[in-house]
């Protein structure tokens, strides 16, 4: 399903950092896992000022959620970018916000 919108989509600095967090968990260099996440061709979006408040924003509707600042800038980005945001935390479910998500498992 995430495959298919590849080609399409954008990801904040703060979720790169993210990833490659997670990919060096599991035993991976991080700069083996940037270069990985560079051939996907991804639009990568910088973590500025107005990423920053945006996120902060959220703070208040996704605080009850569990949400974390990965998340809140996964989901600004969505708003600012007026797309539907993709994850596989059921939780997000939860929180009433103007943007679309969309569960990948």
């Amino acid at each position: 399903m995430v495959a298919d919108h590849l080609p399409a989509a954008a990801i904040s600095t703060v979720n790169i950092a993210e990833v490659i967090s997670k990919l060096v968990d599991h035993g991976m260099q991080a700069s083996e896992a940037a270069s990985m996440i560079d051939s996907l061709d991804i639009t990568v979006v910088p973590f500025d000022i107005r990423q920053a408040v945006q996120a902060s924003g959220l703070r208040n509707d996704t605080r009850q959620a569990g949400l974390s600042l990965g998340d809140r800038a996964c989901l600004a980005l969505a708003q600012h970018l007026r797309v539907p945001a993709m994850t596989s935390d059921r939780a997000w479910k939860k929180v009433k916000l103007d943007v679309e998500i969309v569960l990948i498992r």
